[in-house]
């Protein structure tokens, strides 16, 4: 396999012969690029070439499962990917346009030990990239994508006779058949379905007129072009438009999905806006009445509540807090045996005996109507307001350049440590504990809390801060982060701010 080349040069005569790859896609947990700036297609081959070798060099039988999300150019790029893995030797098992989770589904389905799902995830038209792994439930994390970065980068894919293409029918229905199983409502439903006419326009609607919900439909008409918005449900931009629709309609509540339906974003019934760690608590509350003494895993991103939420801890719940990223809460949940895991950004990890523990939007939309049913006399916006009371930021992300964030990353968590080591404080605040297992969360004596770390998916930091007592305090923490943050000059301006 020729080493590729690390920039990229479109409409020359090498563009459509050589590889073409720049390293950076290559990130924590999947890969990413913009296309095709950043790889080309024979680039994209080379990564097939190496995902093969690499599952040769681990052992593991020579069958993948690939699927692709609905954009105009992800069956190209599905394609190119294919040609790679069978120049690898490799059996493909092509599901066709899929969301990921249906494409972590068929692993199970087809009893196939590899996927990999070409996907540019929530992010914008113009970017691609790949979901995979080789142990399910499980995604690639950090050592994985070094190695398979490695494979590809220093051109040692190995060509291997033996490969082969199968197109396999019927997973789409398998899968709906999968979430939906024999349950249905037993209370009346209205339920906003939006998808921002994403992947998962195509699931959507169906799942829920299955489970007999009446569905309000919110762009759900498949159209890669996202005319109205990129499918995002963190984006204020989704959520306002979701919150619309239910005050239009008298919906008991909106679900929003990403790009490629593996994130789920919830409004209530009032229009508000909720979370998705706020969700998980909520979900975390019903389902620790039914399995009591249960653990959960929340990421760094997300709120203090489930460590003390009177409710959780009356159920004898466990909080564990953990590395924002799909693959590090997939693990996790699997490592520690928990019942959930919940990700701030809308990724939801339900295991054993509810779900198989990957990240499923579609899968988390029936267990929150199978909440509702168990609780007949309730709103979405009672159980909102039956938590206690905190103010908590968006997702707020500074432009940092992928090659520097986490050099700029690194120092900001010194320069906070030495804080706290000093005895300094933040939002008036002393600080209780500095948790650096992903960025640093800073923890203050009332709970009160902000953090700081790299996105792994986009070139810019994360930050999010929540307070227990006021909407001033939360200002307050983020104010004082930012003031922190803002003594690296290369970091740039928020996406959002508040």
């Amino acid at each position: 396999m020729a080493t590729p080349a690390k920039s990229v040069s479109p409409n020359t005569w090498e563009f459509l012969r050589d590889p073409m790859i720049v390293p950076t896609g290559f990130r924590e947990y999947d890969a990413r690029w913009k296309f095709p700036e950043e790889i080309n297609l024979v680039g994209i081959t080379a990564l097939g070439l190496g995902l093969g070798t690499q599952m040769r060099r681990r052992g593991i039988p020579p069958i993948i499962v690939v699927a692709n999300d609905y954009r105009d150019y992800s069956l190209s790029i599905k394609n190119a990917l294919m040609l790679g893995l069978m120049q690898a030797g490799i059996t493909v098992k092509d599901i066709g346009p899929a969301v990921s989770p249906m494409a972590y589904f068929a692993q199970f389905h087809l009893d196939v030990p590899a996927v990999a799902m070409v996907t540019a995830s929530h992010n914008p038209n113009g970017w691609t990239g790949v979901k995979m792994g080789f142990e399910r439930p499980l995604t690639h994390g950090p050592d994985e994508m070094s190695e398979l970065r490695d494979i590809v980068l220093n051109g040692e894919g190995i060509a291997t006779p033996g490969g082969a293409y199968e197109f396999v029918d019927g997973v789409r229905e398998a899968y709906i058949d999968d979430l939906v199983g024999d349950f249905k409502m037993t209370r009346k439903l209205k339920v906003v379905c939006a998808t921002g006419n994403g992947t998962a326009a195509a699931f959507g609607p169906a799942v829920f007129e299955r489970i007999g919900v009446e569905v309000v439909p919110s762009h759900t008409d498949l159209d890669y072009t996202f005319p109205h918005y990129n499918p995002n449900p963190e984006a204020l931009e989704m959520l306002h438009d979701m919150a619309d629709s239910v005050r239009a309609s008298g919906a008991d509540f909106a679900l929003g999905f990403d790009g490629d339906g593996d994130r789920c974003g919830v409004v209530d019934d009032e229009g508000e806006e909720i979370f998705a760690d706020k969700v998980g608590v909520i979900m975390a509350r019903d389902l620790s009445k039914i399995y009591p003494n249960a653990t959960f895993v929340a990421d760094v991103k997300s709120t203090g509540l489930f460590a003390s939420d009177p409710e959780l801890i009356k159920n004898g719940a466990t909080a564990d807090y953990w590395k924002t990223g799909h693959s590090h809460m997939k693990r996790r949940v699997k490592e520690l045996g928990a019942l959930a895991g919940f990700e701030k950004s809308g990724h939801y990890f339900l295991a054993e005996p509810i779900g198989r523990g990957y990240d499923c939007g579609l899968r988390v939309a029936v267990e929150i109507c199978k909440l509702m049913d168990r609780n007949p006399d309730m709103k979405m916006s009672d159980l909102r307001k039956a938590l206690p009371q905190t103010w908590a930021t968006p997702t707020m992300s500074p432009y940092c350049s992928d090659t520097e964030k986490y050099h700029v990353l690194e120092r900001l968590v010194a320069k906070i440590v030495t804080l706290e080591t000093s005895g300094g404080l933040i939002a008036g605040r002393k600080i209780k504990q500095v948790v650096t297992v992903n960025g640093a969360r800073i923890i203050l004596d009332n709970g009160a809390w902000g953090l700081v770390r790299a996105s792994s998916n986009t070139p810019n930091l994360v930050v999010v801060c929540e307070s227990p007592e006021s909407e001033s305090e939360m200002h307050a923490i983020f104010a004082d982060i930012d003031a922190i943050i803002r003594t690296e000059p290369l970091v740039g301006e928020y996406d959002q701010k508040i």
